[in-house]
């Protein structure tokens, strides 16, 4: 890291240090009420993603812009958390960046620990953790879509191997045979390289742009 960087990083946290003292909206804030912000907050820096990969010129300045400040505001937040937490007397930021920073090593022995490595994959490094099954790491609360991408993520990480079924749309399907068929286009999409998460946070994006063209002509 550089000095830019070390100084920038010192910059925000004494002025998050200043509001937080001083403006009568930062004073009042809690983990519990920040959350639903942090929320908003990832699915913002989601959409500047995305509009990253759209626009193959890297020096598109919109784009940047725009995935720039949501990452501003996503990285205040986790600051501003660590914050809440060290006045409440549980963590410091220290903690936290010393807790990952140990886990990036946990997590990579055949970068940090060559010796102890055995050639386990990634999933079955993590179960080193204490975790009873792989699938302990998806929150419950993602929603269901980008959950059963994790999901199947998760599973074809330790070799589990799901069969790929013909996929058929019919008339008389009932809800559960139609999330059958949804969670079988996410695995047959799996299989080819394909995020259907993401697939489909593309296809919104240009009904959108088409719905828009459409209401300009009339």
């Amino acid at each position: 890291m550089n000095q830019e960087t070390i100084d920038a990083f010192v910059r925000l946290n004494e002025t998050l240090d200043v509001v937080r003292k001083e403006c009568p909206w930062d004073r009042v804030q809690t983990m519990g009420s920040l959350r639903y912000l942090t929320i908003e907050e990832t699915y913002e820096l989601s959409e500047a993603i995305l509009k990253i990969l759209s626009t193959p010129n890297e020096r598109c300045e919109k784009a940047n812009n725009e995935m720039k400040k949501e990452l501003g505001d996503l990285f205040m937040h986790l600051l501003f958390y660590c914050k809440i937490a060290q006045e409440e007397g549980r963590f410091s930021t220290a903690d936290v960046l010393d807790a990952i920073h140990q886990k990036l090593i946990d997590r990579h022995p055949f970068i940090f620990h060559k010796d102890d490595y055995h050639g386990e994959s990634w999933e079955q490094i993590k179960m080193h953790e204490g975790r009873k099954s792989v699938l302990e790491g998806v929150p419950a609360s993602l929603p269901p879509l980008v959950k059963a991408v994790r999901l199947q993520e998760k599973a074809a990480g330790i070799g589990f191997q799901m069969p790929e079924e013909s996929l058929e749309l019919n008339e008389n399907m009932t809800e559960e045979q139609f999330g059958q068929l949804l969670f079988g286009l996410i695995h047959w999409a799996h299989n080819r390289g394909i995020n259907a998460d993401s697939a489909l946070s593309k296809a919104n994006q240009h009904f959108q742009e088409e719905v828009r063209s459409f209401e300009e002509k009339k």
